[in-house]
This record gives C-alpha cells, structure tokens and sequence, in this order.
C-alpha cells in the first residue's frame, strides 16, 4: 500500500483491509439430511441382517472386496491377491495406508478376527468357515485363507453386497462374542460415527473420516473410489410419512430412503425432487413362520398356509401401481438365473384345502402371534393383510404391535408366545440377496444356525452343499429348482411377491448411486 494513501486511511480502516487481504474464505460445513427407512437402534452390522443396520455399516465399515454395477466382484480394501495352484491357498495383501477411525493401522490380524465373527453370523460366511482349515497374518498386511478343499465362491463370500457384510473391524472389537452386540464402533469406512450426537430411534451422525484412503477407480455400485464430498451425514428419523414427504418438498431433507408409495406422487409433482427406483432387479416380500413353536412346528399347518395366501392381495395392499409390482413364485427372484416355478405350479387359493391341512395339523383354534412393525409400510401392510386372511380360514390371529427396532430384537426370542415369542412376522429381502442359495438367508435350513424362524431341513442343507460346489451353470439351475422345491414342500418360508421400491432426493444433490444398499459416499450437494 503506498505511504500516501496510508496516511489517508483510518488506522482502524486501515487494519481491516489489511485483514481482509489475507483472510482465508472459511467454508460453510456440508450436511447431508436423510430420511431413513427406520429408526435405528442396531449398531452393529454382523449381529443383525437388518438392512437399516447393514447401510450403517457401509457408513462407518470398508469391505475386502466389493460388487461393482455389473456385479462382478473387485477388489476394495485389498490391494492384490494370488490363489495357489492347487487352488487351496489364498494370499491378500491390503491397500497401503487403511487406518481406522482411532488411527490404528488396519492390519492382517483386524481382517482375520472379522472374518471369524462374520463367519458365525452369516449364512454365507459359515459355507466359507466350513470350507476353511486356517487364516493366517503373514505380515502386517499379508494374510491367507488356507482351504480343506478347492471353493470356487472364496471371493464371492468376501464380496456379499448384503446382509450380512464383511465389514472389516478392529481386531478388540470383532473379538467381540458374536452372539452379543459390539459396544465399540470404530471403523474402517469414509464415515465415523459421532456416538456423541447418537439419539437411538431419532437421529444419527455421520462426520467425514478425514484419513480415508479411497480407491482411485471411479465409483461404481459398491466398489470403486468412495469419495466423500459432504462433511456430515445426518439421519433424522421421521415416523410420520406425510411429515417426511412434506420436509422433502419443502427442501428440509435431502433424501428419502423407502417412501411410501402412495406418497410418492407428492414428491413427484415437484420439480426439485428426483424419484428413481433403487433396485432394478427388484425385492421380495416374505412372510415366515417360526418353525420351533407350535402350531407352524407342524408340517400341515405350514403347508396349509399356501392355500390362504393370495400374492396379488399383498401386492395391492403394500405397492398398489401394477407397474411397480408382479405375482412371482420364485423364491431366487424372477428375471434371474435361477428363476422357476418347481414347488409352485399348482398352488392356488383353496379355503376348503387349507382347513382340512390345518385339522390334520392339529390345530385347533390356539392363539397365533403376529408382529407388525407399524413404522414399516411393507412389512405393516403385509401384517394387516395376513390377519385377515388367516382370520377368514379360521385362524385366531393376534396382531402384536411394535416398531421395527423393537421387531428387529423380538425376532430373536425363542421363547413360548406367552413369555414373549412370536409365530409369523413379515420382511422383505433386496435383489442381490435372493439371487443364490448362499445368500439367500430365508431358503438356508440349518436349523439354530438359520435365519429367525429356525427353519430345519437336512435335505435343503445337502443341495445347497451340492450347489455350493459347482461350478457348472446348468447344473446349479438344476440345483436351484430342487432347492426351491423342497422349501416349498417342507414350508420353509412364504414369498408374497416382488416389486421395485424408488427413493426421492432433492435436485441439489448429484452423483447419487442408485444402488439396492442406501450409499452416501461420492454424493455432492450444492
């Protein structure tokens, strides 16, 4: 500044523009405000296949490997691996530079103690666990699965898209028993969750992992760079879905998880909303019995149910638009590879036949409990279409209240009606969870070792066995059907029909990948 005009000037005038020439611009914090499908309660992503907690987990856990959009597994937190010639030996050696939240270098041991809990609580990662005759740290970042016999799905099982995930954790925390719930939620991911901020059932917080080393790739379905363009994520729950449409059209919220669907002409009437469909491949309604408690421990009363059960009912009541929804029997999920109707072809609704079923079942009018998560429109519309249907063949229904935190942990029980157990609850399942016998939680049969419900069927076990060590794609269809047959037979699980479910997110955000898993990373917001 030259001395005549500094004679001119004001010293305290003078001292602000000096100021202001070498102010650095401080930039406003970036929060993205999301509209869950549920109130969160559920923090840890291998104790439970609820998918709220499941994309909790993508916030804060990095995978091994990941599914890209052509659904081919490529490497995420690995950077190279070898198989041995004889197919038994796997080696991995991670990326350069992972660090968990706390700071801690990501290490071979971390990887190999999630591993070993994953693999208790997933169907998926039991296969593998049974496969496996050792996991050993080679060096910091080096580690091998050592085989009892050639397993063609090794990384297939490292890559599961969903529930449950292979969410890499540290080592003290994966030693966790895996029949309790962690307490501590370090991660591995491109987010940290602030527990700090945590209001179970309300709001949850997600700050950016200023360490997070993302892949160069460019991001693509759940592989691939995840690059973190907002400094916070917040999850507001919002139980009222009128409320929650009108935040959305009011610019309050930016993003709408699971709408319901009768809603969605709210939003898309209004030129700043984006309403796409989540999963092209679709997601299947299921209705499951507790096979454990009587009367549905009885084979006849199971089966009986087929002949009650109408898909169109619940399509009507749950989607409405025929253009969002189909009548399918297939329990692998129509338009994929192991679509079929074996098990199917001659199901129809028969009242006569479903009474004389449940007569021969021996049963007798005792009382039936049916949980219904209130704050879930699918699996609460499916109730409501369940107790009526049921009631009109006789059945005594009552109908248990509760929302769908609470259903995630009643689930579980395994006790008498009376001192809190259940018979029948709803759900529904993605896409990319139906497509194979491994993921396929609700066709597994391993009795304690099943999905809620403890579905038992030694005959199902094998043939998933036998599918599992295939590698024939026409031999694996023929598995397929024989599978889907026999849990038809035997009643394992009801599919009440498959349709697309859109989300809604507000025009200033882009770079949204439309995924079957709800993902916040290389989302940017104006």
């Amino acid at each position: 500044m030259p001395s005549s005009l500094r004679r001119l000037l004001p010293t305290g005038l003078m001292m602000a523009l000096l100021a202001g020439a070498w102010a650095v611009p401080v930039r406003a914090e970036t929060t993205l405000k999301v509209i869950p499908q549920a109130s969160l309660r559920v923090l840890d992503p291998i104790w439970t296949t609820a998918y709220l907690t499941r994309n909790h987990g993508y916030l804060v856990y990095d995978t091994l490997f990941a599914l890209d959009a052509s659904f081919k597994v490529q490497p995420q937190m690995v950077d190279t691996w070898t198989v041995s010639d004889n197919g038994l030996t796997y080696t991995f050696t991670l990326r350069p530079g992972l660090k968990f939240h706390d700071g801690a270098l990501v290490t071979s041991r971390d990887v190999i103690a999630s591993i070993k809990r994953w693999g208790v609580r997933d169907q998926f990662g039991q296969k593998l666990m049974s496969y496996t005759q050792s996991m050993d740290a080679v060096s910091e970042a080096t580690f091998t699965i050592t085989l009892k016999e050639p397993f063609a799905l090794v990384l297939d099982a490292l890559a599961k898209p969903s529930s449950n995930v292979l969410f890499i954790m540290p080592e003290r925390v994966a030693n966790t028993d895996p029949q309790k719930q962690i307490e501590d939620y370090t991660g591995s991911g491109p987010f940290v969750f602030v527990k700090e901020e945590f209001n179970p059932g309300s709001k949850s917080v997600y700050r950016k992992f200023a360490d997070y080393v993302p892949r160069s790739e460019p991001a693509s379905l759940l592989a691939g760079g995840k690059q973190v363009y907002v400094d916070r994520v917040e999850w507001i729950y919002i139980p009222d879905a009128n409320t929650g449409v009108a935040a959305m059209n009011a610019g309050e919220m930016d993003y709408y998880e699971n709408p319901p669907i009768d809603l969605l002409p709210l939003m898309k009437s209004n030129p700043k909303i984006k309403v796409e469909v989540t999963d092209p491949i679709g997601a299947q309604v299921v209705l499951r019995p507790n096979h454990l408690l009587p009367p549905f421990n009885h084979p006849k009363v199971r089966e009986a149910l087929y002949y009650i059960l109408s898909q169109e009912d619940y399509m009507r009541a749950i989607v409405g638009d025929p253009s969002l929804y189909k009548v399918c029997p297939a329990m692998f999920i129509c338009g994929a590879p192991l679509e079929t109707k074996a098990g199917a072809e001659a199901l129809k609704v028969d009242l006569d036949k479903a009474k004389q079923l449940l007569k021969e079942g021996g049963y007798t009018g005792e009382r039936i409990v049916l949980l219904d998560p209130t704050d879930q429109f699918i699996p609460h519309n499916a109730a409501l279409v369940t107790a009526n249907l049921l009631r009109k063949a006789g059945m005594n229904v009552e109908v248990q209240a509760m929302d769908w935190s609470t259903m995630l942990t009643r689930r579980a029980k395994k006790d008498p009606v009376d001192q809190g157990g259940w018979n029948l609850l709803h759900t529904w399942a993605t896409g990319v969870d139906l497509i194979s016998p491994m993921t396929h939680a609700l066709v597994a049969a391993n009795c304690d070792k099943a999905w809620f419900g403890w579905y038992c069927d030694p005959k199902v076990e094998e043939l998933r066995e036998q599918w599992a060590r295939s590698t024939d794609a026409a031999r694996q269809k023929q598995l397929g059907e024989a599978i889907q047959r026999q849990v038809y037979a035997t009643a394992g699980y009801y599919p009440l029909g498959q349709f697309v479910l859109p989300m809604a997110y507000n025009e200033r955000l882009s770079g949204v990948i439309v995924s079957p898993v709800a993902i916040f990373w290389n989302i940017q917001k104006k």
